[in-house]
């Protein structure tokens, strides 16, 4: 199990004293495991607990009662958009011609499940203003280098070599610096003007022919639309770049607006932020990236075509950057995306960007007069507002508020996100919260806001209501215990 170190032995259920009869000794003569394994057999025993069954089971029934989701309770992260998944769509995904799918079946054999994503492409190219997908991508931050890689191999095609760099915002995701660096390209940011959006004498500034390309979301890590956004895509086109649309932000803008017609070339999509699939748990995941008619040739292969006779995986692509996985990508997930999209709609998706719109709005209005909101603009999906006030007043910072909202029953926002913010707190509720949790998550904030002016040492000691209140994050990341204790 993973403890930390220094941390009081709650979780420990065994003890040497304590003997387990579940599994009882051999009544065979033991076998010489060394003689059929060799060197690859363990010396010694597993250090494995004295405990019996029901221990086991009730001890990990616990730990996940401990654990907090969206089906517990309103989880406000910030850009990383905890929506609730519709149960149907995992109805949808455990039906047994998804569920029992081979990939290495023969095309004709699977025909539903490829019309189901060539139906899908077309349903996300309607989305996005696109014309062609590629579902091989495994998340977002893997669709991130997938459409980076587009534009290179778009350059490279051309013989344009000298195209080393990509600009990037200040206020953008930091998976988009590291994908650029990934790809192998240098990174050049931009600035924000006085209103948190690009500054377009800036830009201008950082443009060159050694440009290749612009990674922005719109709207932005702020939760800003950025009105210039036609001017921003003209200003890199006319320097030669290509610009790629982080897609993490396309909750608020469904069927409202389309990376395609801000003048994008090509986007990826989180489709567990904006499509109601599964978001972490190191499980599988799906980031589909989509681009302009003169990309399509660099695309992964295969790629799903409709032919006379029925539905195929194109592999012979000349032009194809390659493979960014093994086969079609993660088709369970995909499953997922296709059911949230037909349950919806236009008009479903039309009224979730609205719901997600109206909800942060709502939460803005209502909390902005306790803390600092530096950016006073109409909001989208999300805001930032930050406790500068408080830290300044009171010694108490946002990871003393996030930590109190805990005890509220909450789950923290964001936190220190986007750095162009002094202790930054970026709340998200989505479109999946009903009034009743608005208000209440408000009002927590509210009274947080009076407790670090009326009682500050009960800011800076929570959380008071979890078995571990602050443990060293950083440690646990790094240092982790991963044997069992006995």
């Amino acid at each position: 199990m993973t403890m930390l170190k220094d941390t009081p032995l709650i979780f420990t259920k065994g003890s040497k004293s304590f003997k387990s009869s579940y599994i009882r000794p051999l009544d065979v003569e033991m076998p010489d495991l060394a003689a059929y394994y060799g060197d690859s057999y363990r010396a010694e025993l597993p250090n494995i607990p004295n405990v019996d069954e029901i221990t086991v089971v009730r001890h990990y029934t616990n730990l996940s009662n401990k654990n907090f989701s969206v089906e517990v309770g309103t989880y406000p992260l910030g850009s990383c958009t905890m929506k609730y998944n519709p149960k149907v769509n995992e109805d949808m995904a455990a039906l047994p011609g998804f569920a029992n799918l081979h990939p290495y079946q023969a095309c004709e054999t699977v025909q539903g499940s490829l019309k189901l994503l060539y139906d899908l492409q077309l349903q996300l190219n309607d989305l996005t203003g696109m014309d062609a997908f590629t579902f091989q991508p495994a998340a977002g931050a893997h669709g991130e280098l997938t459409g980076i890689l587009l534009v290179r191999a778009y350059h490279e095609d051309r013989g344009d070599t000298k195209r080393d760099t990509i600009i990037i915002p200040d206020a953008a995701h930091g998976t988009n610096p590291a994908t650029a660096a990934m790809a192998g390209y240098k990174v050049r940011e931009v600035k924000s003007n006085k209103h948190g959006l690009v500054d377009l004498d800036a830009l201008a500034e950082v443009l060159g022919d050694d440009v290749a390309g612009l990674m922005l979301t719109n709207p932005n890590t702020l939760g800003l639309f950025d009105c210039n956004i036609d001017k921003i895509t003209q200003m890199v086109h006319d320097c030669g770049g290509l610009c790629y649309y982080d897609g993490a932000n396309l909750n608020p803008i469904m069927m409202q607006a389309r990376p395609g017609d801000m003048g994008f070339d090509c986007v990826h999509l989180n489709v567990h932020k904006s499509l109601s699939t599964p978001h972490g748990g190191g499980g599988p995941g799906a980031g589909p990236v989509g681009c302009k008619k003169f990309l399509e040739k660099y695309l992964p292969r295969p790629v799903v075509v409709k032919e006379a006779d029925g539905y195929t995986l194109d592999y012979d692509r000349p032009g194809s950057m390659g493979m960014m996985r093994s086969f079609i990508g993660s088709f369970g997930i995909l499953v997922r995306t296709y059911a949230y999209m037909l349950r919806n709609g236009v008009e479903g998706l039309k009224e979730v960007s609205e719901g997600a719109v109206a909800n942060a709005r709502y939460i803005m209005e209502r909390v902005k007069e306790y803390y600092d909101l530096p950016y006073d603009e109409p909001c989208m999906h999300e805001f930032v507002i930050s406790s500068a006030w408080q830290k300044e007043k009171y010694g108490i910072d946002t990871n003393d508020i996030a930590k109190r909202l805990i005890d509220y029953g909450f789950h923290p926002p964001t936190v220190y996100f986007p750095l162009i913010v002094h202790e930054a707190m970026m709340i998200e509720p989505t479109e999946t919260e009903t009034w009743r949790d608005l208000d209440a998550l408000a009002q927590a904030l509210i009274d947080i806001a009076k407790e670090c002016e009326s009682d500050p040492e009960l800011v800076k000691g929570a959380p008071h209501s979890t078995p571990i209140a602050r443990p060293d994050e950083t440690r646990a990341a790094k240092d982790q215990i991963l044997t069992c204790t006995d």
